[in-house]
């Protein structure tokens, strides 16, 4: 009790400071203003009038421009060509190269004697000596302006609340009454922060204003939740008046900070007058329909920052109430909520994409989270015993995406199509994951060996590094389940490990193909990647032959052949001819990758036959070995030495 007290004395002491403090700065910002010297604008803004009318009289008389050098000014004493009873002309310097005299005009700023110059025209600014404190405002002003303001706000809705429950704990009023004085008081914030605005307190005004629905949704919690002095349904259109309200107010003022309060609310309110209950129809339905009204509020006044704020809110409540609620007799139901949200937080990205091509990065994150949740609630709902309707459903977001990034106009200039192709790799992305949804094992590789390969060639038509970027990255997660993931080879060459492997080379083979045209075209690191790939389809053709002859070798026989010797060899002979065709068909489509491939080939089979076949094959294996290693390399150096015979021949002839 005596520090509630105590706290109570406090803030009545230091509320009184902090509002006097506020009180005294924005005082002395307006007496700067009163101060400032608005004479010496208004001086300067009639000597320009009098120029421009001097301008337009000389423009009108047919005489030179004011810039031209001024005509001998004639003396006062020569005749005056206007009859004596018409009025003077106004004191402006308008007889510039005339004949007559010239009119006065009050000093300083004579203009008659000279011609004006350029400078004369350009007005200087006008707060020149306060571009600083105008630019950005002071510590001193955010200090005693804004934190002031928001820690005097929070003090003050502190000193509320303990004021209640000490009035509370001693019953000095009524439930009734401790309802009804809040309400009260709340509301008469608003009218109050209102006539704060008009005299020019915009944060003060704002700060008050979110006091004031702060207090009502206070009173009405008290009154359905602590008092229970009428129900909850009461309590939550109450609530849903407050918050309706405060969008007005937000909406009149242009202030996104009270749109943000009112949002904040109004989320707020399904936990205030929470039952504890499954009341998934009506909490969704209101999640939505405050989405609703944020839809409209953006488009009217593009407030970025509710979009976010009201996205995080309805996917804590939509996973709370999924961990307490759901049961898989209401998936149906929760599928069409779901689908809903996702189309809500949808609009709004499409509609700016569609405008325009410029890249917000509350759009750009919400275009990858919204989809991403979405997808998330599916999953955890349909796997595993739904497959097929998880992924119907997530090639349909991967077909909506496309839908969008093909409605999207192509960027003007000077816009960036990060939008578009943004839509485009979302939608890449759930056509690749509906692929482990529905297929197993090897079909995985497959698909995304085959997909890799037709995204890489729709990118080199397209001329879209992006695309080919993410097909590299499918053919590598392909080759790498391939080898990770060992499959069955039953028979030889006809099993499903070799149709695998040449399913994936050919589609390398597809990619380098597609490229061959459009080399110059592309960067060099590509082109170090382009190489890399025609080694690794080598590799892969070469491994998988070496799997099926190992595999054939090992197997028993009857012919009293030792398998482990059969294995070896076969191993020699298949690396010796691989290399040799290399060889010969770098030599023929002068491909020195493929030579060098070829010779470092060569050199693992030297090695080979002269370490391990030498010392472990039996003497028929290991002269067969090294006959053919010979008469192979001797063939394949009399290539060279031709190869280097033409060449210079050709040379010579030109």
């Amino acid at each position: 009790m005596e520090f509630l007290i105590f706290l109570a004395v406090a803030l009545v002491i230091i509320t009184p400071i902090l509002a006097i403090s506020a009180f005294v700065r924005v005082q002395r910002l307006s007496e700067q203003l009163r101060t400032f010297p608005l004479d010496k604008v208004s001086d300067r803004l009639s000597t320009l009038e009098r120029q421009l009318a001097a301008m337009e009289k000389t423009l009108s008389s047919g005489q030179p421009p004011a810039a031209a050098p001024p005509k001998p000014v004639v003396s006062p004493a020569a005749p005056v060509s206007t009859p004596p009873q018409s009025p003077p002309p106004p004191p402006a310097p308008t007889a510039l190269g005339s004949r007559g005299p010239l009119p006065e005009t009050p000093k300083p700023h004579e203009f008659a004697a000279h011609p004006p110059q350029p400078s004369i025209f350009a007005a200087p600014p006008l707060y020149a000596s306060q571009s600083k404190s105008t630019s950005s405002l002071d510590w001193e002003t955010v200090i005693g302006g804004r934190w002031l303001n928001r820690i005097g706000i929070v003090a003050l809705i502190g000193a509320t609340t303990f004021f209640l429950k000490y009035a509370f704990d001693n019953d000095w009023i009524g439930p009734r009454g401790r309802v009804a004085i809040g309400i009260v008081l709340g509301a008469a914030m608003l009218p109050w922060s209102q006539w704060l605005l008009s005299r020019g307190y915009s944060y003060f005004s704002e700060g008050i204003a979110g006091l004031g629905a702060a207090v009502m949704y206070l009173s009405f919690w008290a009154g359905c939740q602590y008092y229970t002095l009428y129900t909850r349904d009461v309590g939550f259109y109450a609530m849903f008046l407050v918050t309706a309200g405060t969008a007005a107010v937000a909406l009149g003022r242009n202030s996104q900070r009270i749109a943000l309060l009112s949002l904040v609310g109004g989320f707020l309110t399904p936990l205030l007058v929470s039952s504890g209950k499954d009341e998934q129809v009506v909490l969704f339905s209101y999640l939505l329909m405050l989405g609703l009204g944020l839809l409209v509020i953006e488009l009217r006044r593009n407030w970025r920052a509710l979009t976010p704020v009201s996205f995080v809110f309805s996917i804590i409540y939509f996973w709370g109430w999924y961990e307490k609620f759901y049961q898989p007799a209401k998936l149906g139901r929760t599928l069409i909520f779901a689908t809903l949200f996702l189309l809500l937080y949808a609009v709004l990205p499409i509609l700016r994409a569609v405008k325009s091509s410029s890249v917000n990065e509350i759009d750009f994150l919400l275009v990858l989270a919204n989809p991403f949740a979405y997808f998330a609630a599916l999953y955890v709902m349909l796997w595993p015993k739904d497959r097929w309707p998880l992924t119907l459903l997530a090639l349909a977001l991967s077909a909506g995406h496309v839908t969008v990034a093909r409605v999207i106009p192509p960027p003007k200039s000077g816009e960036s199509p990060l939008m578009r192709f943004l839509y485009a790799g979302v939608a890449l992305t759930f056509a690749t994951l509906a692929i482990p949804l529905r297929l197993d094992g090897k079909w995985i590789t497959l698909a995304f060996a085959v997909e890799g390969a037709v995204l890489v060639w729709t990118g080199f038509r397209s001329a879209l590094a992006g695309l080919r970027g993410a097909g590299y990255l499918l053919l590598a997660i392909s080759a790498v389940r391939l080898l990770a993931f060992p499959l069955p080879a039953p028979q030889f060459l006809l099993n499903e490990r070799f149709a695998t492997y040449l399913v994936l080379i050919a589609c390398l083979a597809a990619v380098l193909y597609s490229a061959r045209e459009r080399l110059p075209s592309v960067s060099s690191e590509e082109h170090g990647l382009l190489a890399f790939l025609s080694v690794a389809t080598n590799f892969f053709a070469l491994f998988a032959l070496s799997l099926e002859l190992w595999d054939y070798f090992g197997r028993p026989s009857g012919l009293g052949i030792d398998s482990g010797l059969a294995q070896h060899l076969a191993l020699s002979l298949l690396w010796t001819a691989y290399a040799s065709a290399l060889i010969g068909f770098g030599i023929q489509r002068k491909a020195p990758l493929l030579r060098w491939q070829a010779l470092l080939l060569f050199g693992l089979v030297v090695i080979k036959v002269f370490i391990y076949d030498s010392s472990y094959l039996e003497r028929f294996y290991r002269i067969v070995s090294f006959f053919i290693l010979g008469l192979v390399l001797l063939v394949v150096s009399f290539l060279y030495q031709r190869k280097v015979a033409r060449e210079r021949s050709l040379q010579n002839k030109a």
